[in-house]
């Protein structure tokens, strides 16, 4: 292609360079390519905290301010075609007056500047997801975002090349790369940290880092036993270990069942205080066998034989004993009228 005076390349409208940008596309893809363009739009590039933080930090430095302004219609309209991130390294396609490559390298962050980084923000980053949305406070989001000590990079810090012929250090086609930059950190700001070669998760890592540590437990009344967890918690504990005594809490408890079996075995078979009537006399002392069985059945130990009938019981029989010799006794002892009559018979 030819060049118009003074060297530069010829005028190429918007539309046009929008067309061909949509056909070198449309060729590569054919040809296997798999193309990630930045999509074109209007108003701002970078909508998120990420993409809008990349670009502030660019603008800032005057190597690059008054270069950039020439890369923005570039994005808008579409002409990068293609933009991959990788670790320390970026490739693009932009289609201008033909279809150019850029490469733009960016070096690691610097091993005691990430550890400063972390420091700063110990204690304050517990979520890698609130990371990348940047959704922490203010102050550590300024921490991580300041120039030359954050973890952008500086111009010294960035390398591009592109295959257009311009002689400038920072051609449109490289600015608009590095406004495509910033459009793509809004879907994936987590490339940010691939970029500078740091894992975001050495951030989240030290979370705790600033927090103080607790000297000593809590105090042994403060402490919920695990009776108490369990009637809380509506849950069922282990089990707790066996005693240090087991047999002596075994026998103590056969000894309490054996006393207490004794005393309601006694209490069954024992015979009435008060002195029976002849008629109940002749019954037997002992419970009724139905009884009996019950307390054989309820006594642990060994059954003691029936108990012996109640003193009350055999006083009772001798008294009736001596009432019946007396009556016989009187029956046989003649009536005191028939011995007068007996009396006078002998008499005459």
């Amino acid at each position: 292609m030819g060049y118009g005076y003074g060297g530069w390349a010829p005028y190429v409208s918007v539309a046009e360079r929008r067309r061909k940008a949509e056909k070198a596309a449309s060729k590569a893809k054919k040809a296997g390519a798999e193309l990630s363009p930045v999509e074109p739009g209007r108003g701002a590039i970078a909508k998120t905290f990420w993409g809008k933080a990349w670009c502030n930090n660019l603008e800032q430095y005057s190597d690059y301010s008054n270069r950039l302004p020439r890369g923005r219609t570039y994005v808008r309209n579409g002409s990068v075609i293609d933009l991959k991130i990788t670790a320390g390294e970026v490739r693009a396609q932009v289609m201008g007056s033909s279809l150019y490559t850029v490469d733009v390298s960016v070096t690691a962050v610097p091993d005691k500047q990430w550890q400063t980084i972390g420091a700063g923000c110990a204690g304050s980053i517990d979520s890698l997801v609130e990371l990348l949305q940047g959704k922490l406070s203010k102050g550590v989001m300024e921490h991580i975002c300041k120039p030359d000590t954050g973890l952008f990079p500086a111009p010294k810090e960035i390398k591009f090349k592109c295959s257009c012929p311009d002689w400038a250090s920072m051609c449109k086609h490289v600015a608009a790369v590095l406004y495509g930059i910033g459009a793509r950190l809004d879907l994936q700001p987590e490339l940010l940290f691939s970029l500078r070669r740091v894992d975001a998760k050495d951030l989240v890592a030290q979370a705790g880092a600033g927090l103080p540590k607790a000297k000593k437990g809590p105090a042994s009344g403060k402490v919920l036993d695990d009776s108490a967890l369990a009637d809380v918690f509506g849950i069922e504990m282990a089990a707790i270990a066996a005693p240090t005594n087991p047999a002596v809490r075994r026998s103590t408890a056969t000894a309490t069942k054996v006393t207490a079996t004794k005393a309601k075995t006694s209490k069954d078979v024992k015979a009435p205080t008060k002195p029976a009537s002849a008629k109940t006399a002749k019954q037997p002392a002992a419970s009724k066998p139905e009884t009996a069985k019950k307390v054989a059945l309820k006594k642990p130990v060994k059954e003691k034989p029936p108990a012996k009938a109640s003193t009350g019981s055999r006083t009772s029989t001798g008294k009736v004993a001596v009432i019946k010799t007396k009556i016989k006794a009187a029956s046989k002892a003649p009536k005191p009228e028939a011995a007068k009559a007996t009396k006078r018979a002998k008499d005459k």
